[in-house]
């Protein structure tokens, strides 16, 4: 009787954690991160907010909260995209995990603001959220794996000079032992161009020149596949 209530007590508390965490999406989607707030949460759920903090001791619990779950996400839809891809095809991969990214974000703006937007002033991001923040990275790791036996370089990587060069080499040692440094160099600039294109789509910086973004993103991602030296795929 005892296990039966205390799996009772556990089913409760993660139903209202999901409660309490889906009326904080609500709130940051109408007020933004920056206002969000425990007393607000608490107040819409009907609940004393001595009784909420028992689940989130203060704002940046449930920041970290939201952000661990929008990384998990994101870094989920980015992993499943590679995995539906021909296994020999990178380019393939490569063009499913651009997509797949940039309709997650269309499809959660504002969680996507948290994650990628303006920092929260005065949260800092514990530890626990680094390993679901490098999902995508580590997806995009495995596709330049499967293509480097077929990388096709239109032109040579610049050497790797200085602090960069040890960065690169302590990146390859810690997740790509088996990628070469020039090309985890190119792969680290197209992680970050992917992610630039889509802020700049989502947060408005493309109206008036190319909007929509379809073409120019779909364009974009076959440069940055040349510039991978992901060979094109089989008709």
């Amino acid at each position: 009787m005892a296990a039966a209530i205390r799996t009772a007590r556990e089913r409760a508390r993660e139903e209202l954690t999901r409660e309490i965490k889906k009326e904080a999406r609500r709130q940051l989607a109408e007020e933004g991160a920056q206002r969000l707030s425990l007393r607000a949460v608490a107040r819409e759920l009907g609940m004393v907010s001595s009784a909420l903090y028992r689940y989130f001791p203060s704002r940046d619990d449930l920041l970290t909260a939201l952000i661990i779950d929008a990384y998990n996400a994101l870094g989920e839809r980015a992993e499943q995209a590679v995995a539906a891809a021909p296994p020999q095809d990178a380019r393939a991969q490569w063009q499913a995990l651009c997509h797949a990214v940039r309709a997650w974000a269309q499809q959660h703006p504002h969680e996507y603001a948290l994650l990628y937007g303006t920092p929260v002033p005065g949260y800092a991001a514990p530890p626990e959220t680094v390993a679901p923040a490098a999902r995508v990275a580590l997806a995009l790791i495995s596709v330049l794996r499967h293509g480097a036996a077929r990388v096709e370089l239109a032109a040579p990587v610049r050497p790797l000079q200085g602090v960069f060069a040890e960065q690169i080499a302590a990146l390859v040692a810690q997740v790509a032992p088996d990628v070469n440094a020039g090309i985890l160099s190119r792969g680290l600039v197209a992680w970050t161009q992917l992610f630039g294109m889509i802020s700049f789509e989502l947060f408005g910086h493309l109206v008036g020149s190319v909007t929509p973004a379809d073409g120019f993103f779909a364009h974009t991602v076959e440069e940055m596949a040349d510039f991978l030296g992901l060979p094109d795929s089989a008709p």
